[in-house]
Parts: structure tokens; sequence; C-alpha cells
């Protein structure tokens, strides 16, 4: 492994934020490594798994692209938002924290969740994805009592 220069790591974490915004699964896909390892923080067990799907722990682009294509297909897309606050850059790896803003397509229920974003990137791709964020908010959008 290389250590990448901070300014480098800043560019691509920076590139795929863009390109999150922008929402097409392909192209943030294609800043993903063929390989890479991407885990949610989530409980463990099927505590919402139907109704939260692209929940899971992924390893390849082509996972990377079905990840956004199904966060899509369960969100209002009018009514979505991310707020980055900050992005934090050491070496290789960088720390991305804000705040989400969607709304449960199923439920029609709004929620906020706070997140951290783990990336690691090489060679000019990301290499780990791991997020940490408020998986009970998004959970009680999604559930059918709301509970």
């Amino acid at each position: 492994m290389t250590i990448a220069a901070p300014q480098d790591t800043r560019a691509v974490v920076g590139e795929l934020l863009r390109r999150i915004g922008e929402g097409d699964p392909e192209r943030i896909a294609a800043m993903y490594a063929e390989r890479s390892d991407w885990r949610l923080d989530w409980p463990e067990g099927e505590h919402g798994r139907a109704a939260t799907p692209w929940i899971r722990h992924r390893s390849t682009r082509a996972d990377a692209a079905a990840h956004y294509r199904e966060i899509a297909a369960h969100h209002v897309p009018e009514d979505v938002a991310t707020e980055v606050e900050r992005v934090l850059v050491d070496g290789d790896d960088a720390v991305v924290l804000g705040e989400i803003r969607q709304t449960a397509r199923t439920t029609g229920r709004p929620y906020r969740a706070r997140f951290a974003l783990h990336l690691t990137v090489e060679n000019g791709l990301v290499t780990r994805h791991h997020v940490y964020e408020d998986s009970l908010a998004v959970a009680q959008a999604f559930a059918a009592d709301g509970a």
C-alpha cells in the first residue's frame, strides 16, 4: 500500500461526494476499486432488513452501484438532502461527518440521521467504505408501525 498525499485523498473524496450528489450509481461506483471493504454499522440479525435492503456489507464495484440504486429506489427523490459538515484527511484515510435527511418511500416518513463515513483511498480509488449512522432513525422511518 502506498500512502497517498492528503490532497490526493481529499480530491478523490471530493469527487466521490460530488458524484453521490449527482445520483448516477454507475459513475459513483467507478470511484471504487474492483474489490473493497464495505461495512455499515447496523444491528446484527434481521433488524429492519426487509425494509432496508441496501443496508448490508458489500465487496465489489458492482455492489457499490447496486447500493446506490437501492437507496434511490427506497427514498422519495424530491426529499433528499445531505449536509457534509467536515472532511478530515490523514494520508490514505478520510472521515466525512454530516447528516442525511431523507423520506422513506414506503411509509412517507421523513428522517434525519447523523453519519460518519470512513473512506480509504488507494491508487485513486476507494478501497474502504465504512458507514456509522443513526440506524434507529432509519429503522423507525421504514418500520410499518413507526416504532
